[in-house]
């Protein structure tokens, strides 16, 4: 069983991190204490664990929030990691480079895989809602003029391109409500709004101009 973490260290909301009054850890003095403690850790002890937690944990909290630019998501990220350090400190080689270049490598790893998810879920979500435009936008009258202008729709979203594409797809070919939009795709509120407002004056104009 993985042990409790502490809480998570100070780190500001671009990810800098906060380490007042001291030096960065694994920086001073000689030999790599990060590597002692990932050592120890593969031995299952727990007060190497929280004290790599407590001396590291900023410092591999922002490298993570630099890429996921969102604290929160950092949070939980940085405890998955904590996580995979207890199971895999063992697979830590020295010889390979140092104990901290290992965990923030860890870090980073984690959360770029994390972002590609997010991503992965956003093509899904946008392939599903084009698929059904095809099918919401043909009427009961299956007639070629139908069938071409709904061929055209989908064209014309698919070229309009992200950030409206996808959001405009949720919004009318998925019948998600604004709030729905703005959980799943992590993003503001009113962002979705004028993403859905200005997707749609393009489309529009695209359609139009196509005619």
């Amino acid at each position: 069983m993985t042990p409790a973490t502490p809480e998570v260290p100070g780190a500001s909301e671009n990810g800098a991190a906060s380490v007042s009054g001291r030096a960065l850890p694994g920086r001073e003095g000689d030999g790599d204490p990060c590597a002692d403690l990932l050592g120890r850790i593969s031995a299952a002890d727990e007060e190497a664990f929280e004290r790599l937690f407590r001396e590291y944990g900023a410092v591999m909290l922002a490298a993570i929030v630099r890429i996921v630019r969102d604290r929160s998501l950092g949070e939980e990220i940085l405890q998955d990691c904590f996580t995979e350090i207890w199971r895999r400190a063992s697979s830590f080689e020295a010889s390979r480079g140092s104990g901290r270049g290992w965990v923030i490598t860890l870090c980073r790893r984690r959360a770029i895989d994390r972002v590609r998810a997010v991503q992965s879920q956003r093509d899904r979500d946008w392939t599903q809602g084009v698929g059904q435009l095809s099918v919401v936008a043909e009427p009961a009258e299956d007639t070629a003029v139908a069938r071409d202008e709904a061929l055209r729709t989908v064209t014309a979203l698919r070229e309009l391109g992200e950030p409206h594409a996808s959001i405009i797809a949720l919004a009318y070919f998925q019948d998600m409500s604004h709030a729905q939009i703005s959980q799943q795709m992590e993003v503001p509120l009113g962002t979705v709004k004028s993403r859905i407002r200005d997707g749609m004056t393009k489309l529009r104009t695209m359609l139009e101009g196509g005619r």
